[in-house]
Order: structure tokens, then C-alpha cells, then sequence
């Protein structure tokens, strides 16, 4: 499972091999993406790179 660790304590950005949950609250700070969105994700977005959440 790809995941990126942010400066936050707890808090990650990871892929998910079960996509039904995707989308609906089920931790207390994860964001879960599919694993192909994860892969894109970090072929995107380099270590140290700011990332904005709207």
C-alpha cells in the first residue's frame, strides 16, 4: 500500500485495495484513495511538496 506521511501527527494520505469505502468517514484523519489514484498521486507530487486540502 503506497502512503505519504504529512506534518501532521496521525494524519496520511494512502491507497486502498478495497475502493467501497472510498469517500465516506472511516478514521480519524486519513485521506484513502484507490491505489491507482495513490500511484498517479506520487508520480505527481514529490517529497516536500505543499499540498492544499479544500
Amino acid at each position: 500500500m503506497l502512503w505519504a506521511g504529512l506534518n501532521r501527527p496521525g494524519i496520511v494520505i494512502h491507497g486502498s485495495p478495497v475502493p467501497e469505502p472510498i469517500g465516506r468517514a472511516g478514521s480519524h484523519g486519513c485521506i484513502r484513495l484507490s491505489n491507482w489514484d495513490a500511484a498517479t498521486f506520487y508520480t505527481l507530487v514529490g517529497k516536500g511538496t505543499a499540498v492544499t486540502f479544500r
